[in-house]
Order: C-alpha cells, then structure tokens, then sequence
C-alpha cells in the first residue's frame, strides 16, 4: 500500500571557529554561497505551500478571517487549508428529531466552502469533531467545546458522512471533490484530550469513515490518521494493509518543543527543543510572534526536503479561538498575521517562499535557496537559524516576550556565476530583529493591550515588507554577480534580481 505523506508544522550556522595562537581569539568566518547559474538542480520543490491550517471552521465565517485569507492566499499561494470543527455543533450540521431519526444541515458549511472555492484555495477535510447529538459522551476540548468521544452510532456516523460527501460531489463536482483530501479525526493518539477512545476504536472509525467516502465515489482521497508526534502511522498502515481499508494518504503533526504540545486553555508552557533536527527529524511552538520564527520555519522546511508531499504550518492568523478570544494583539499566536492583520516574520518566510523561481540551482550552503525563472530573474533566500533559547529552564511564554537583540553573525557573500549578461535591479528583503519585527516595535509602544486604529497602521507600515535595498546591477559577460551582507542571529534575506 503506498500513501502520500502529510505533515502539520539548524541548518545551525554556529560559524565562530578560533584562530591559531596563544589568545585563541574568536574569529567569525565569511559565510560564502556560490552557486552557477546554469548548473539547475531541478524543479523547486514548492510543498511548503500545499496546505495552510486555520483554526476551527466557524472562525471561517467572519469577515475578518476571510479578508486575512485572501491577502495570504494571494501573497503565499496556498493551495489547501485544513481547519477543527467542520462537524461540531457550531456549525448546526446534525441533529435527531424525537424520534432518533438523523437530520442534516451544510447552510453553514456551504457559506464556508462556497468563499475557499472563490479564492481559488482547496479544503483538507478534517472530519471532526463528535456532533454532541451522535457522541456517546460528554467530554470536549477548548473554549468552543468540541466533542472527542466516539459516535454511539458508527452507522449513523457512517451515514452523515456519506450523506455529506453526497452533498460535496452535487454541490462542487466529483472532479472538484476528487482533488480533496478526507483526513479522519485529529490527534487520536491524545487520549483524553482530542479522543476519548482506544487505538482500535480510532481505526474502526477510520474503518467507517473511509468506506462511507469510497461508497460515494471510489476515487476520492481519504487518510490519517493525523496524530501528534509521528505516532501510530506504522500501525495505521498495518491496520489498513490487513484489513483492506482504503488509506490513501498519510498525516501526523510535530511541534519542535520539548513539552506543551497541547495547551488547550492558553496556559501551559513550551520548551523550544535543542535537537537542531526536531520537527524534520520526525519526517511550531510560542516563538510565533518573535522574529526568530522566520529563520525557525525557513529551517525546518530546508531539512525535510522531499521527505514530505505537504509540510503545512499551523495557522494562518491569530483569529484562533482554542482557548477563547485573546485580549491582547500579540500573544504568542500561532498565526502567521496577528488578529488586526499585522504581518508576522514568518508570514515573510511563506511570501519569500513563493517568490522563488520554478528552477533550483544547485547549492552547497544549507540555509538557503537559489532558483531561477524562465524571464532570466534570478531569487536567492538565505538566513542564519541560531536557537538563542536558554534551555529548560526558562518556558518559550517567558523567553520569547523579552527584547533579544540579535548578535552579529559576521559577512555572507552571495556569489553567482554564469549569470546572463545585462541589466538587473536587485531588490533585497530582509526579516530580523527590527526589522519586519513588529513585536519589537509593540514592545517599544509599552504593550497596550488594545491597540488604537492609529498603533494598527503604524505597525503595518513599519513591517511592510518593503525593500531594505534597491540598486541597478550590470552584469558583463564572463564575470558573477557578487553581493556581500552582514549577517546577525536569525536574520533572513530575500535578494530578487530581476532582468531589465
């Protein structure tokens, strides 16, 4: 049985060696990347950008949610988005008469769909949680309170689903609909917090689940078993491989820290992990609001490679109500806007992302890409990831809020050979400490907890994403492009040549 694989979301440039001699005095190396414009590794693998999560489904029906959607569909071009809560009773999808007997309700759901298919951005289908109406219990997670017992009914459970992926083909088309993915639950493998049952009683859901989509058309994709931790996907696959269960793709989700991967009131501690491969070790964590997560996530993308067929971050804005409304615009969210739509430095990471050409140059350095287009533009993302966290002693909550000044990294030089001769401007991004860094200017406001409609768009003009540079270049025959920067802790640069 082959499945595709699905994850949730350094190189650590140390770079300090010491010169010879009696005072062993530091030195900081040059860090050089040289790549050869016509020596293409091949396509660049865009994975990063297959899926996005978001919240919960009825997050989905505010106005809000939706405008910071479309602004990061059209900046990071998402294909997918995987969200909590399609079948919570929130979204009014189910309920029984006196009688017992099952009625069904997509208006809210349709209004849902309706918007991601007019933006251009496909469902992942999360199928979950428990309607409080067919649950065998009352235990629920989060301030929303979603159920994460078993059906009492897996025939019933079965028939909603049927009844509702019948309602996806009528409403978008089996060929829409065969481009989905149908992913079973979330995080079973928390028992108590996101499942109350057993292994086995998650497999005979994933059992049920996953006949009552084929019954509606065979060729619709459906998987799991969507753990935390990289957990029970052996056993999964063992499962279906024995019992002829259709598994079409696989999905776990991994956090990078060493404690906290659940923290459903909003209180719980989270150690950054020092194991410079967690999270691609298992093929993010309250940095979320630092300008240490753009280099984190940049990392961490850059080592799993072509391990994975989607490496999804969680989330794309803060408008994320696991343990209720936040009252305060920056908190640690795992979003890549805050809730007033401010751009984080990680969101910079995804955009970079997408600005990179569709031909990857072949590189040594391993915190950066090269890649060309087919105009002769030419894209070079670089950053230092350094984890500056102190260890276990001190809670990323804790750590994170401070100011950090970044420490100087010493020189990068940017070395291209090859390049076609012309005119270029260069354009060169950057994300640092002040730099697209809009906590750091919050804490220089004093942290009000509100923020004036005046503090909002001063926040959003001070990490715009503008240029920090922007310059013509004339490129000769025979000879390279060269560009040298100075490189601090955790920095990110985007330089864009672009053939005039």
């Amino acid at each position: 049985m082959k499945a595709k694989s699905f994850i949730l979301l350094g190189c650590l440039f140390i770079g300090t060696l010491f010169a010879e001699g009696k005072s062993k005095k530091a030195v900081t190396p040059e860090r050089v990347i040289s790549v050869d414009y016509n020596n293409v590794k091949g396509d660049f693998n865009t994975m990063f950008k297959e899926c996005i999560g978001a919240g919960r489904a009825n997050e989905g029906l505010r106005a809000d949610w939706q405008q910071q959607l479309a602004y990061v569909k059209k900046a990071c071009d998402f294909k997918y988005i995987r969200m909590h809560g399609l079948l919570t009773d929130d979204m009014g999808v189910y309920r029984e008469d006196k009688n017992g007997n099952p009625e069904y309700n997509y208006q809210y759901v349709d209004v849902l769909f309706d918007y991601l298919e007019s933006i251009g951005i496909k469902p992942f289908v999360e199928l979950g949680f428990m309607p409080s109406a067919l649950a065998s219990g009352s235990q629920t997670i989060f301030w929303w309170r979603g159920n994460v017992t078993p059906p009492k009914d897996y025939g019933k459970w079965a028939d909603l689903i049927r009844n509702l992926t019948t309602h996806f083909t009528e409403r978008y088309g089996a060929e829409e609909v065969k481009t989905w993915y149908f992913e079973v639950w979330n995080e079973p493998n928390l028992k108590g917090a996101f499942w109350t049952g057993t292994q086995e009683e998650y497999f005979k859901l994933y059992r049920y689940t996953a006949k009552a989509i084929k019954d509606v058309n065979k060729d619709y994709r459906v998987g799991g078993p969507a753990t935390a931790g990289a957990a029970w996907v052996p056993e999964t696959i063992d499962f279906c491989s024995k019992n002829a269960v259709p598994l079409d793709f696989i999905s776990s989700h991994t956090y990078g820290v060493k404690q906290g991967y659940l923290d459903e009131y909003g209180n719980s501690g989270t150690v950054l992990s020092k194991d410079p491969m967690s999270v691609s070790g298992d093929i993010l964590n309250s940095v979320h609001d630092s300008y240490h997560e753009a280099a984190y996530v940049l990392q961490k993308i850059k080592q799993v490679g072509n391990a994975a067929n989607s490496m999804s971050y969680w989330v794309f804005t803060d408008i994320f109500e696991e343990s209720g409304p936040r009252f305060t615009p920056f908190h640690g969210g795992f979003g890549l806007l805050n809730t007033q739509g401010i751009n984080k430095p990680a969101f910079y990471s995804y955009k970079f992302m997408n600005q990179l050409g569709n031909k990857e140059l072949t590189n040594a350095d391993s915190c950066s890409w090269a890649c060309k287009n087919a105009q002769e533009n030419v894209q070079v993302l670089l950053w230092d990831f350094t984890n500056t966290h102190p260890g276990d002693s001190v809670n990323n909550q804790v750590y994170y809020t401070r100011d950090l000044p970044a420490k100087a990294k010493g020189k990068v030089k940017v070395n291209i050979t090859g390049i076609p001769a012309g005119t270029y401007t260069l354009e060169i991004y950057k994300v640092g400490y002040r730099v697209n860094d809009p906590y750091s200017d919050y804490l220089t406001m004093n942290k009000p907890k509100q923020l004036t409609k005046q503090q909002v768009e001063q926040l959003k003009k001070q990490n715009d994403g503008s240029p920090v540079a922007t310059e013509s270049i004339t490129v000769k025959e025979n000879t390279a492009f060269v560009k040298e920067l100075d490189l601090r802790e955790n920095d990110v640069y985007f330089l864009n040549l672009k053939k005039q």
